[in-house]
């Protein structure tokens, strides 16, 4: 399977295996194999990216975690917690996806419920960084 080069300083060992025509990738957290789709490629990006670069324990980093919004079961990508408040929540696209408002929109409605410090929409080539303060979003321009 091609998968792309995504956009972090650093490379990451992730494990991945074929059986017959499906490709899966490890999840440290769950410790599972998972399909590998895009967007798990970039999830996993992220997930090894916290752990690796940022020195968080696997204990902290929460992925697909379900949440009720409007009536509807809705599941965040992943959320980086500190003494298990939330810190950072993070949507993943996949590469072919291009961030747009309604990306946007969808986290900061997720993160109405979680509460999260920071924000981040990825699709592993580009990344849009928000601090939420004082009631209001504002962007920040970093670098993984």
């Amino acid at each position: 399977m091609q998968v792309p080069k995504l956009n972090f300083e650093n490379d990451f060992d992730l494990q991945i295996k074929q059986d017959k025509d499906t490709f899966f990738i490890y999840d440290l957290v769950r410790k599972i194999w998972l399909v590998l789709t895009p967007e798990e490629w970039v999830r996993q990006h992220w997930l090894h990216h916290f752990r690796f670069v940022k020195r968080k324990n696997l204990s902290s980093l929460i992925l697909e975690k379900k949440l009720e919004l409007n009536g509807t079961t809705k599941r965040i990508d992943l959320l980086v917690t500190e003494k298990t408040q939330p810190k950072i929540l993070i949507e993943c696209k996949a590469p072919g996806i291009a961030l747009k408002q309604v990306h946007f929109e969808q986290i900061a409605r997720y993160n109405s419920l979680i509460g999260a410090e920071q924000i981040i929409i990825s699709n592993g080539l580009h990344h849009i960084f928000a601090d939420y303060r004082d009631g209001e979003y504002h962007f920040l321009n970093l670098k993984v």
